[in-house]
């Protein structure tokens, strides 16, 4: 066994990749919760909600993006994004589907604000989730998930059919640091150093 000792500026992850091959019997447990798509999102409001249901987690990725790079995506009429609304119409998930390579969806995007957790919503969005993305032409679904995310995340995805495949080490600068989340972002994962300068960042 070996432990490689990371700058204090850099965190690692390990991710596990999930798929399934076939559709599975899809029941869609009742929630209070309402799914609605939005349609050519503007930049600004992808990332409030992107921020909104990933911080706490640390996602990073689509925060990179310039507009013109994040508007390329998100605008794509393959690109599927979905808000989760509570009673009083308050933003408190997001689903965002992929499917852009030929025959497959990839669940790219998919959470709920924390203080909605054991409550049964995630089992209603992930079902909602895995609903949607199975239609006419679609072989294969697929997400991936790092020990980063919330820890019951990988257990939800089996639960409702994936199989792990594949596993990668990610190691990235803290975005803490980097300035493009506030720093009491993830207070789980304690934040070290100081100062990082602007690097090349991969994509979770």
């Amino acid at each position: 066994m070996a432990y490689d000792p990371l700058p204090d500026t850099d965190l690692a992850a390990v991710v596990t990749y999930l798929e399934m091959r076939e559709r599975p019997e899809i029941e869609v447990p009742p929630s209070t919760l309402d799914l609605q798509r939005i349609e050519n999102p503007a930049p600004d409001r992808y990332r409030e909600l992107f921020r909104l249901v990933g911080a706490p987690w640390l996602w990073f990725s689509r925060l990179m993006l310039d507009d013109e790079k994040l508007r390329e995506i998100i605008s794509d009429p393959k690109v599927e994004l979905y808000v989760a609304l509570d009673g009083n119409a308050r933003d408190v998930g997001m689903l965002e589907l992929d499917f852009r390579e030929q025959g497959q969806c990839e669940l790219a995007f998919v959470g709920l604000v924390p203080d909605l957790s054991g409550l049964g919503h995630g089992r209603w969005l992930l079902a909602e989730a895995v609903s949607r993305a199975w239609r006419d032409g679609v072989i294969r679904v697929h997400v991936h998930t790092c020990s980063l995310d919330h820890p019951a995340a990988l257990a939800a995805y089996r639960r409702a059919g994936f199989i792990p495949y594949k596993r990668a080490v990610e190691r990235f600068p803290d975005p803490r640091l980097l300035g493009i989340l506030p720093k009491d972002s993830a207070p789980q994962v304690p934040l070290l150093g100081t100062d990082a300068s602007a690097a090349p960042v991969s994509e979770r």
